[in-house]
C-alpha cells in the first residue's frame, strides 16, 4: 500500500495564516421534494359557487386552468407528456374518471368534495402508471358514515 505525505518547508519564523470560509444558514435544507398539495372542504366552502376547475386555479403551484374554444383545459406544469394529450388523470374515490367533453367535471358537486390533492412528482404518480404521466388530481368525496 502506498501512502502519500505532504510537507511544506517554510522558513523558520514565518507564520502562516489559513483562512477558511463557510456560509452559515439558520434554516434547514429540505431532504426530499415537497409532498402532494391538498385543498380541503373548508377551502372549497370559502368560495361558494365556484366550479372544481376554479378551485384548482390559484390554489396549486404549477396547475394551469385555461379556457379553450371547447371548454376548459387543466394542465399540470412539470409533468411529462407521454401520451397524446396533456390532460391529467382524475381519480375520484379511487376510481379513474374522464372529464366531460368540454374538459369540466360537471358531474361533481363541489360541496360533496372532502379534499382535492394534486400529484405531480414521479414518485407520487408511479402507482397510476402511464395514465398518471401528466399528473394526477385525486378527489376524495364526503361519504355518509365515514
Amino acid at each position: 500500500m502506498t501512502s502519500l505525505s505532504w510537507r511544506a518547508l517554510l522558513p523558520v519564523g514565518l507564520v502562516v495564516q489559513v483562512v477558511t470560509g463557510c456560509s452559515h444558514s439558520s434554516g434547514t435544507r429540505p431532504t426530499s421534494p415537497p409532498g402532494p398539495q391538498t385543498v380541503t372542504s373548508e377551502d372549497i366552502e370559502r368560495n361558494p359557487g365556484q366550479p372544481i376547475e376554479r378551485v384548482l386555479q390559484g390554489r396549486f403551484a404549477g396547475v394551469e386552468v385555461t379556457r379553450t374554444s371547447d371548454g376548459i383545459a387543466v394542465r399540470i406544469r412539470g409533468a411529462a407528456s407521454f401520451n397524446a394529450s396533456t390532460q391529467p388523470l382524475y381519480v375520484v374515490d379511487g376510481i379513474p374518471i374522464q372529464p366531460g367533453p368540454n374538459g369540466s367535471l360537471t358531474g361533481l358537486n363541489p360541496y360533496d368534495i372532502e379534499s382535492i390533492q394534486v400529484l405531480k412528482d414521479a414518485a407520487d404518480t408511479a402507482i397510476y402508471g402511464m395514465r398518471g404521466a401528466n399528473g394526477v388530481i385525486v378527489i376524495k368525496t364526503k361519504r355518509p358514515g365515514r
